[in-house]
């Protein structure tokens, strides 16, 4: 295989943007093969730089992620690819590995997810607390809210949000849950490319028999590999 070149750079031509309170040049990627050169916008600065990984704790302050996260991410998933694909490498074929291997499940997800919650509440006769969650929340994860809706909800009603998200919703709960068991902040997240591992597999079907004894834990693993590789 010809030589393959990779790196990551902040892009002076564009603006400055802001990156949890820091003014930043966005992160692209650029990579070299065969004498012919791509270049993108780094798919882990925009994950990482989402409301949603930004902590602000009453009295224990505020902050967000590093920048180094977002290069340490890309360089992970680049590796992957080039190793995966050292027989049959050409830049197309990085561009679509990369479009799916870089993706956050719980990304994926989690619109599907909040979009449920918005109707689910307007069903219950609560549809502000519905418009909260879908226009007004996005800074709070959906997963840690309703662990919020478990702690102040009728068991009835929280019991009832749950086991209709698993007919109404991408598996969003499972799967947050899942790697919020095996990550820490602020690298929350799950990409494709460690999902489709068999380790992975195995653990989160484990996971899903400990925490949701009575869902089909092989169709779910299904549903999760048809999630598109774009999010809202």
């Amino acid at each position: 295989m010809n030589k393959i070149s990779y790196k990551t750079y902040y892009n002076d031509r564009l603006k400055e943007v802001d990156f949890h309170g820091q003014q930043t040049h966005p992160l692209y990627v650029q990579v070299t093969y065969e004498r012919k050169t791509i270049f993108f916008k780094s798919y882990y600065f925009e994950l990482f730089s989402k409301p949603r990984f930004f902590l602000d704790v009453p009295g224990a302050g505020a902050k967000g992620p590093e920048l180094e996260l977002a290069i340490r991410k890309e360089h992970e998933v680049i590796d992957f690819i080039i190793e995966k694909h050292r027989d049959d490498f050409s830049l197309e074929i990085f561009k679509d590995a990369y479009a799916y291997y870089s993706k956050d499940v719980c990304d994926l997800a989690e619109a599907g997810y909040r979009d449920y919650l918005f109707t689910f509440f307007w069903d219950e006769g609560s549809p502000y607390l519905g418009d909260l969650v879908k226009h007004g929340g996005k800074h709070v994860v959906a997963y840690d809210l309703t662990r919020d809706f478990k702690r102040n909800f009728q068991k009835e009603r929280y019991d009832k949000l749950v086991k209709n998200s698993f007919e109404h919703s991408p598996p969003y709960l499972p799967l947050y849950g899942f790697m919020s068991e095996r990550k820490r902040w602020p690298e929350l997240c799950l990409t494709m490319m460690e999902w489709r591992s068999i380790e992975v597999t195995v653990a989160f079907k484990a996971y899903l028999d400990r925490v949701y004894p009575d869902i089909n834990g092989l169709e779910l693993v299904k549903e999760v590999n048809k999630l598109p590789y774009t999010s809202k």
